[in-house]
């Protein structure tokens, strides 16, 4: 599913012009990634849990030839669905 996907839902499902809803999704994106770089977490309830989570240094393995590579800490982007979410999936498939 794309931006434009869920402008056109928003389109089809509300009746906002395409205009509106595509700045609406916009606008959407925007204020999770605004979050998100701030350090919060962002919850969608009845949807899932996006959370950002920091990972200590670590030493990685070259696979083709063994060398130990020290990998830096960073932080990443993890999502975790919801129970309801979970459920669906499960029904849909």
């Amino acid at each position: 599913m794309t931006r434009a996907d869920l402008a056109e839902s928003l389109h089809s499902e509300i009746g906002l012009s395409r205009a509106e809803s595509s700045k609406i999704v916009e606008q959407i994106l925007h204020e999770m990634c605004a979050a998100l770089s701030r350090g919060e977490n962002v919850k969608i309830s009845g949807f899932g849990t996006f959370v950002l989570r920091d990972k200590g240094e670590r030493v990685g393995r070259n696979p083709k030839t063994g060398v130990e590579v020290p990998i830096a800490p960073r932080r990443v982007l993890t999502f975790r669905a919801s129970q309801m979410m979970r459920e669906r999936i499960v029904a849909a498939g």
